[in-house]
């Protein structure tokens, strides 16, 4: 499928995998809006990529329903229907060790990762059902199906949790012709990868996923005619063991 004049909605598209799938996606030709908290990071990543009237961001809180609402107003105003949602915000901390986590950073990563990624998905659903048609992406991690750790428990409960929201949209909705696709990626050299309680060396950052790498996936999977659907799609640094 052309992706080249539909609209895609990247949230956490400041940076990461998310500055990475709005470059790409743009490339391809589609509008693309990008949020997320950072005003800044926003800015900057639209003017890299090319800011215009095809490349716009506004800064929302996922986990505020009454902004991810404003925002898809804003969205609808300024370049109609929203044909691709990709949910890609996330979050984790140092302290992720149940005996260290804070009630505060569970309830945090939890609202950001799992409500948030509800609170954008419902937002997009209605219109996607009026028109019979939509593709909703989440980027997940390898941590919601094989829970670590590493990734700790609560950035591995809310990875889950949000898997399973974006698989049973598209049970739900794939008789109003809207798809969902769960990308898993392993292993990657993200902001995030800055949280890890023990510092990552550069020669380990070369060897893992770059967003890249990912946005390639997310770009795959929007250009497949709307027949065929990719419910889940898992990729990993070739030396990172996946049983």
């Amino acid at each position: 499928m052309p992706l080249s004049g539909k609209t895609a909605l990247i949230t956490g598209g400041g940076t990461g995998i998310g500055k990475a799938v709005a470059k790409h996606f743009r490339q391809a030709g589609c509008n693309v809006i990008i949020s997320g908290r950072r005003e800044e990071k926003l800015r900057e990543t639209a003017e890299q990529i090319g800011l215009s009237p095809e490349m716009k961001y506004r800064a929302t809180d996922m986990s505020d329903r009454a902004q991810v609402n404003d925002l898809i107003s804003w969205c609808h105003k300024e370049f109609g229907d929203i044909d691709i949602l990709v949910a890609n915000a996330g979050v984790n901390v140092v302290e992720r060790r149940l005996e260290n986590i804070t009630a505060e950073n569970w309830d945090y990563i939890m609202n950001v990762n799992a409500t948030g990624a509800f609170n954008i998905m419902h937002a997009v659903l209605e219109p996607m059902r009026q028109r019979k048609d939509g593709l909703i992406i989440s980027i997940s991690s390898i941590a919601g199906i094989r829970p670590s750790e590493l990734g700790g428990a609560a950035y591995s409960a809310a990875k889950a949790g949000m898997d399973a929201l974006t698989k049973v949209i598209g049970l739900e909705e794939r008789h109003h012709g809207i798809r969902t696709c769960v990308i898993t990626p392993g292993e990657g050299d993200t902001p995030i990868l800055e949280q890890r309680p023990v510092p990552v060396s550069d020669d380990h950052r070369s060897r893992i996923l770059q967003p890249d790498d990912v946005a390639h996936a997310a770009v795959f999977v929007a250009s497949l005619p709307s027949r065929a659907s990719v419910p889940t799609l898992v990729i990993k640094p070739t030396s990172q063991e996946f049983v």
